[in-house]
């Protein structure tokens, strides 16, 4: 398998400024590309990029609200950020970090520095994307991620109330297992006090609906329970 080469995109206002950044970083084995306003990058591939290195204190779009923007987007909720800014108060650093920065750095710097954070960054990105999905699970194009709360079909969001989407997750946590209607009342509905079996039959209705194609996999075994058949 090839490895990929890195891509980084630097978002500076100071033309020069982006010249050296890319000059020194293509040094060191990165594709580079510029970009001297946040409404120039945004008519980039952002998602095409694994890290963004973002000036803070740019025209109408500042970095700060390009990195807002990105983050309410699916594609780059994710992409790695470091801010290089001058503005270098506790107050300026922690909106950077509240927006989800992985790293900060404080004009002047040393190129040697942002070479070492920006490979610090890459790194544990690379590592994240290695780590196992533990918190999401999968069959074939329906997805449930555990971490967000999130049912998805080929990409698209399902809604799922909070009954309906813990009994899917008890299921597809356990493919061709069948849980009887005591037990999956014991485990989603836990300590509230009177369920009826009725409110199960109900929930399971419902979901197998919004499910779409998937609600032929959950199969009911009568006098038994349900079960997700994989």
């Amino acid at each position: 398998m090839v490895k990929q080469t890195p891509r980084i995109l630097v978002v500076d206002d100071e033309e020069d400024l982006c010249e050296i950044l890319k000059f020194n970083l293509e040094t060191e084995g990165y594709e580079v590309d510029t970009a001297f306003s946040g409404e120039e990058a945004l008519t980039l591939d952002l998602a095409s990029y694994d890290l963004l290195l973002l000036d803070v204190m740019m025209g109408e779009i500042s970095g700060f609200k390009l990195a807002s923007m990105l983050r309410k987007e699916e594609k780059t909720a994710h992409l790695p950020i470091i801010f290089l800014t001058a503005k270098d108060t506790e107050n300026d650093m922690l909106t950077g970090f509240n927006l989800g920065a992985d790293d900060y750095i404080s004009k002047p710097f040393s190129i040697r520095q942002v070479q070492a954070r920006v490979k610090a960054v890459l790194r544990r990105s690379l590592e994240q994307k290695k780590k196992p999905t533990e918190n999401v699970l999968q069959y074939k194009t329906l997805q449930l991620d555990i971490e967000r709360i999130k049912a998805t079909i080929d990409g698209t969001e399902i809604a799922l109330t909070k009954k309906e989407f813990e009994i899917l997750k008890l299921l597809l946590e356990n493919i061709n297992h069948v849980f009887s209607r005591e037990e999956i009342l014991s485990r989603v509905w836990k300590d509230e006090v009177y369920v009826l079996d009725r409110t199960i039959d109900v929930n399971i209705t419902r979901l197998r609906k919004k499910i779409g194609e998937y609600g032929k996999n959950i199969v009911t075994r009568l006098g038994f329970g349900y079960c997700f058949e994989g």
